[in-house]
């Protein structure tokens, strides 16, 4: 047990050393097209045009995010789906950086909250960092894989996470995306998150229970719903459908 809390804080400190350095070592996938091909539904309803954008800002994330594994040999796939993940959220802005973000560590399985993936209470999926872990992200492999290849289950945890840290954008994370809304919409998102958390609570929505806990965890989790699931979402939330396609589709961010 010391020898892996060791390795972790090993590993730990030094992406907290490279937090600040660019990814000199990115290596673009050159079935790049195909592995989103088979793997990506967002991708695979794309227009050829499209669809050659994506690519394009996948290959300038890739450039820009340093992604890494622990306790397992990192492959080409695993990449190409934290990119997707990363891309899927912000596809329709005309431009977008992760300014908060400056690596992806891949663990091989669900973690806890001392960051061990192996032991006791692992429930934690995703995360992004704060404190000395801030502008990192850490995903579980296991989840990571699940959410592009369950494409009905409503979920999807990097994209999840990649909300977050579009939500974090400025300077918290709250549930209130000011990079997205402007403020004559704030006061009607709050409305509607309100009450989509309490029928949710009261168990009388479809919305997976987990964005009951609180504003930030709702609106990550309607961002799921939104990407994974959206004529469905459209049909059973119009309000909140509309809310996510003012957030997510406006090409002017």
């Amino acid at each position: 047990m010391i020898a892996i809390i060791v390795t972790i804080i090993l590993v730990m400190g030094i992406y907290s050393y490279q937090k600040d350095k660019p990814n000199k070592k990115a290596i673009i996938p050159v079935d790049l097209e195909e592995i989103l091909e088979s793997n990506v539904l967002f991708y695979q309803k794309l227009e050829k045009k499209e669809k050659e954008l994506f690519r394009v800002k996948v290959k300038t994330f890739l450039k820009e995010v340093y992604i890494d594994a622990v306790g397992f040999e990192l492959e080409t796939l695993d990449i190409v789906l934290v990119a997707a993940s990363a891309i899927i959220p912000v596809f329709y802005f005309d431009t977008w950086q992760y300014r908060n973000l400056s690596s992806v560590i891949i663990y091989p399985d669900n973690f806890n909250s001392d960051l061990m993936y192996r032991g006791d209470n692992r429930v934690v999926a995703g995360m992004i960092g704060s404190g000395r872990y801030e502008n990192q992200m850490i995903l579980s492999r296991k989840a990571l894989h699940h959410g592009f290849k369950n494409n009905t289950d409503k979920s999807n945890t990097a994209i999840h996470e990649f909300v977050h840290l579009i939500d974090k954008s400025d300077g918290i994370v709250d549930g209130v995306p000011s990079a997205l809304l402007t403020n004559a919409y704030v006061i009607p998102w709050l409305k509607l998150i309100h009450q989509e958390m309490e029928s949710i609570n009261n168990d009388t929505s479809d919305i997976r229970g987990y964005g009951g806990t609180n504003q930030q965890e709702f609106f990550a989790v309607a961002a799921e719903y939104f990407f994974e699931r959206p004529d469905l979402l459209k049909r059973k939330h119009p309000e909140l459908f509309k809310m996510m396609e003012m957030c997510f589709c406006n090409t002017k961010k």
